[in-house]
């Protein structure tokens, strides 16, 4: 794979303020889409009169095949810089992106959030700056899209700065953290080279900054938590479950216990992009065979840990939610479902514990009859079919979750401690 360090990085922000075209520039510019490719997509563009449209081709043929259920190889969203080489979490505009964001479908260190110079703060980037404060993302890299459309007008990005500074400010993202970079992911300015038409802006451009990102420490000194995403069956090889390592790390030879659907057994394969390895670590999204495990033995939400220090499958636990949305009020007795990791099962608030001041994070209330959109309270969740969970305070990628019903992301939560079955 790669000697530099890895980077988990979210894109996010509203549908159509232009990640994708980001996204394709990035790839295109770092050359990580194969020149084959682009070359097709060149002559494709030119043929249609619209040279210089090609990296926005890429995005577009990706999307397609996306459209079409076709799997894309995880390289595509794969991208070096200088000091990292970055792989970009689930795809912005997929209606399940908030919820994969807060299951750790896409644990992102690091977030860029587009914003268009023409439209500013939108619904989608207060609902996603929100999320990425609730998850911990650590540096928040703000991209002013679309400047071409605004005539690189200095006044309008310090508009939209503002707008965003004061977003940020609302939900407590150290601003002093964020950094700020006019851009056109169409034309290319300010993203991999500094841009004539932004002489007033002297900062980094996006590969800049996102070369400048701390180093993430990989969480490889805790136990092994590997969440099934699906289990398949190959000729040849037999059950291949498919997961992304989320901390410790999985080799050949191990005992491994699945949870909650408890049964184990012995590691003999481990392949990633296609290739197979003695080991794989935190990040490494991977397809495994262990001996004596059948298809119907395991499925999507298990979790695959040592079979030494197992997954924790919880009787009850008790979380910290911010609620984002909700019609009315939640009660004690309220079953949404919980989606955590590649889990998704319907649990029950049993009590309702205390609600804190989302301000301070004091107690603002012990035992409230009711939380409403805005609260943060402490909660104790019973969920109604087994289910595997962490406290955040121990293995962080598999403390949180994502609270939904009615189509909506109701709340997002973090595991305090877990009463075991």
């Amino acid at each position: 794979m790669s000697d530099k360090p890895h980077q988990n990085l979210a894109i996010i922000g509203h549908v159509d303020h232009g990640k994708s075209t980001l996204v394709g520039r990035l790839l295109f510019e770092t050359g990580s889409v194969p020149e084959h490719i682009i070359e097709q997509y060149r002559d494709e563009a030119e043929s249609k009169g619209k040279s210089g449209f090609e990296f926005a081709y890429v995005m577009d043929n990706l999307a397609e095949e996306r459209e079409r259920g076709v799997t894309i190889d995880i390289a595509h969203q794969r991208f070096d810089t200088e000091k990292y080489y970055f792989t970009i979490v689930d795809t912005p505009g997929h209606r399940d992106f908030v919820k994969n964001m807060i299951t750790g479908a896409s644990q992102a260190d690091h977030a860029v959030l587009v914003v268009a110079a023409d439209d500013g703060v939108a619904p989608q980037t207060r609902e996603h700056v929100f999320l990425a404060r609730t998850l911990g993302i650590e540096t928040l890299i703000v991209a002013v899209n679309k400047m071409d459309v605004v005539d690189y007008s200095e006044d309008a990005y310090e508009e939209v700065k503002e707008e965003v500074r004061t977003l940020l400010e609302q939900v407590r993202f150290g601003t002093d953290d964020a950094s700020f970079i006019p851009i056109s992911a169409f034309e290319g300015d300010n993203v991999a080279e500094k841009s004539e038409n932004t002489s007033w802006f002297d900062g980094p451009t996006i590969l800049e900054s996102l070369n400048g990102l701390p180093e993430p420490s990989p969480p490889t000194d805790a136990p092994l938590r590997l969440p099934i995403q699906d289990v398949y069956t190959i000729s040849g090889i037999g059950t291949v479950p498919v997961g992304r390592v989320e901390t410790g790390m999985l080799r050949t030879g191990d005992s491994v216990s699945f949870q909650p659907s408890d049964v184990s057994g012995e590691v003999k394969t481990v392949e990633m992009h296609h290739e197979e390895v003695e080991e794989a670590g935190p990040g490494d999204n991977v397809g495994f065979n262990v001996r004596g495990i059948g298809k119907n033995d395991i499925r999507r939400g298990d979790v695959a840990g040592p079979a030494e220090e197992p997954p924790t499958v919880a009787e009850t636990f008790q979380a910290q939610i911010v609620v984002m949305q909700h019609p009315s009020v939640i009660t004690a007795g309220y079953t949404p479902v919980i989606h955590a990791h590649t889990a998704q099962v319907a649990c029950t608030f049993e009590s309702l514990d205390k609600k804190l001041d989302p301000k301070s994070g004091e107690v603002a209330e012990e035992n409230p009859d009711f939380v409403k959109a805005g609260d943060a309270a402490v909660v104790t969740l019973r969920p109604q079919k087994p289910l595997v969970v962490e406290p955040s305070s121990e293995i962080a990628e598999l403390g949180s979750f994502a609270i939904r019903d009615m189509g909506q992301t109701i709340a997002a939560g973090k595991v305090l401690s877990v009463n075991e079955r």
